[in-house]
């Protein structure tokens, strides 16, 4: 099913990394991670830019390297961009950042772990060094939903580590995509004590995983990642009263300020020493992220910050087809 059979494949290499800095997780996830790392024909990966593929919610890194049907997994779309002389030859790492609650917002938390520190300070040099690839102003990094919140987060806080991202609808203006999917999330939890524990615990022991229970553990996921409680179970604890679904402010103050609309008000002028900065959304996301990276790219223009801004006739399943304009400005903007 690729669309191109006469491109040179790249290479996937398969390393292991022991974080140290995950060992502090609340969930019990594991620490020892696999880390692929996509090397393209003709290259050992010496003086390469590298990139970071961090990827959406109820995934981890290698999935991206899996066989795809109807379609290219991301080393055989990066075979063809090559190929064709649309992007500059890079390296790709992509980290296994799954985690107990189903995914990961790649910033550091007291019960999810410090993933933030985990992509720093230990898996780039870990890949840097064994490959010869990256280094200042030639490290970048690019997902999709959660992956595209963790993009965007990274280049607000760490612009002078990262000299590149792309966000594909990444999660932002909280109170749109997090608030509404509270009381289906209450419903769940009142038919079991309203404990937590007891849902995550049936969540667990089902034999069928249903798409909205998905959605839940979602939620809860972000509970633990934006608003940690390290004295509850698995650190977890709600944003809302659980009878009547109220915000309780000093809980959503939490999450609030880790939204990328808010933490740009602050933050966004020190992204413009990036080299490259990319960010869409589908008009018809149906979590309402469109109206987040609408406001996220006024923001960025009120501060002259130079970056590239798309909406496209979609929502936001299944847009991976997006990379093919973001990868080739990030490969061109590391390898000037």
């Amino acid at each position: 099913m690729r669309k191109n059979t006469t491109d040179q494949p790249g290479q996937i290499h398969r390393l292991t990394l022991d974080s140290a800095v995950l060992k502090t997780n609340m969930l019990g996830d594991p620490t020892n991670r696999i880390v692929d790392v996509y090397v393209p024909a003709g290259h050992d990966g010496r003086g390469l830019p590298l990139l970071v593929d961090i990827v959406g919610f109820t995934a981890g890194g290698p999935a991206h390297t899996n066989w795809k049907n109807f379609g290219e997994n991301l080393p055989e779309r990066l075979d063809r961009l090559i190929g064709a002389g649309a992007m500059p030859p890079v390296v790709v790492a992509l980290p296994d950042c799954f985690t107990k609650l189903g995914g990961n917002q790649y910033i550091n938390s007291a019960a999810v772990g410090r993933w933030d520190d985990f992509l720093r300070d230990e898996m780039m040099p870990f890949v840097e060094r064994k490959f010869g690839c990256g280094g200042a102003g030639r490290r970048g990094l690019f997902g999709k939903s959660s992956g595209g919140y963790g993009a965007i987060a990274h280049a607000l806080l760490h612009p002078d580590f990262w000299s590149a991202a792309a966000c594909h609808s990444g999660d932002m203006a909280f109170e749109l995509c997090y608030l509404p999917e509270f009381p289906r999330l209450l419903r769940k939890l009142a038919k079991l004590d309203n404990s937590i524990q007891n849902w995550i615990e049936a969540f667990y022991a089902a034999p069928k995983t249903k798409d909205s229970d998905l959605h839940d553990l979602m939620t809860l996921a972000m509970c633990a990642t934006y608003d940690p409680d390290p004295s509850a179970w698995l650190g977890l604890r709600l944003p809302v009263t659980m009878d009547t679904c109220e915000i309780i402010p000093e809980r959503w103050a939490n999450f609030e300020k880790w939204d990328p609309c808010v933490m740009a008000l602050e933050r966004g002028p020190g992204m413009k020493r990036m080299k490259a900065l990319y960010i869409d959304c589908g008009d018809a996301d149906q979590y309402n992220l469109v109206y987040g990276a609408r406001r996220l790219h006024r923001t960025l223009e009120r501060q002259g910050v130079s970056h590239v801004y798309e909406e496209f006739a979609d929502d936001h399943s299944s847009v991976d087809y997006r990379m093919d304009k973001s990868l080739p400005i990030l490969a061109k903007a590391l390898a000037a």
